[in-house]
């Protein structure tokens, strides 16, 4: 089965799921929307992606810019299997009731969109099976995503007992010049605990934990404090031959210098990846440090390309086309994910 997607929205979230789409050989792209005639617009038409107007009353915008569509979201809607809804946040949900409902069309929503939009939050390392002929699949936001990845692996080797993380969040993505913060470390949220913990139990919903966070002047990357008090005993050594063994993680050497966010995407750059996207959670080595049963670690989340692997898994989970074991072989190797490990080896 070549299952026929269809993306709504191409922002920063959308195009990247669009070529990864593109690079599957059980799917097919079979189209992204725009609302606006922009430059992201030609570069839809510069990929060959067949482009849809999210907005139908902006056609004329569209003529004038000298840019062809294939039809309406409606229209997209009725040709494809799945709809991955990149829509900016809380639009998701209103495109289900109006969209996806009435056409009977299975969707995937992204983290910004509240638990309740879908049948199950998902993460596909941890829970790929309950998404398994779902019709309706959110996959949780980027930060969400670093966490479950590494207390998943924590969770199954040794047992949580509690969590305190920090999210130490960037101000902005790189094109965005309308966001900040500019000179100042704000406390997002002011309350606690932030909107994370309770993200992370959506799928991990044994899990105590608590949550941290504030935005900072960088655009490049999340970093995550996070301290572990597990339930069975582990030294360091444990924890490190765990991580290093668990998928779409990578350990990185402060001690070869990779002792920033900077260096981390610049190592990402060296991968020669599009966009240099790290779709691997990092973890710094000598970060990791277990005294007694507690543990703690620091970890990069690029927030732009992490989702994107748990995109392409719930689009096979949702149609129920493979193994979870299956897909997450498939993706990674469709993605050039790297084997789990420590870097530079």
């Amino acid at each position: 089965m070549v299952v026929r997607v269809g993306i709504n929205g191409f922002g920063t979230i959308g195009k990247r799921i669009a070529a990864a789409v593109s690079k599957q050989p059980d799917m097919t792209l079979v189209g992204i929307t725009k609302a606006s005639p922009d430059w992201k617009a030609w570069f839809a038409k510069r990929y060959n992606y067949p482009l849809f107007l999210a907005v139908p009353e902006k056609i004329e915008d569209f003529k004038k810019a000298g840019i062809e569509v294939e039809g309406t979201v409606e229209d997209l809607v009725s040709q494809a299997d799945v709809m991955v809804d990149c829509s900016p946040e809380k639009i998701g949900a209103k495109n289900k009731e109006v969209l996806y409902l009435p056409k009977n069309t299975k969707a995937i929503f992204e983290g910004g969109e509240k638990a309740s939009v879908a049948d199950v939050s998902f993460v596909s390392l941890c829970n790929y099976d309950e998404g398994v002929g779902k019709n309706y699949i959110r996959c949780v936001s980027c930060n969400t995503t670093g966490l479950v990845r590494s207390l998943y692996q924590l969770d199954q080797a040794f047992g949580i007992e509690r969590v305190i993380a920090t999210m130490v969040r960037r101000g902005a993505d790189p094109h965005e010049i309308k966001r900040g913060p500019i000179n100042a470390i704000v406390i997002d949220p002011p309350t606690l605990p932030s909107h994370h913990g309770p993200d992370v139990k959506t799928i991990m919903p044994h899990v105590n934990i608590t949550t941290f966070a504030v935005k900072v002047p960088t655009t490049i990357s999340h970093l995550h404090c996070v301290t572990v008090d597990l339930k069975n005993g582990a030294t360091t050594e444990d924890v490190i031959d765990i991580f290093a063994k668990s998928p779409r993680i990578i350990l990185l050497s402060a001690e070869k210098g990779i002792r920033s966010t900077a260096e981390v995407i610049e190592f990402a750059r060296d991968l020669e990846r599009p966009r240099n996207d790290l779709y691997e959670l990092a973890i710094w080595l000598e970060s990791i440090k277990v005294e007694n049963k507690t543990l703690y670690f620091f970890q990069a989340v690029h927030q732009e390309s992490i989702v994107v692997p748990n995109n392409i898994d719930a689009l096979r989970a949702i149609t129920s086309t493979t193994t979870k074991e299956e897909s997450i072989s498939l993706t990674n190797k469709t993605l050039e994910i790297l084997e789990p490990g420590i870097y530079p080896p």
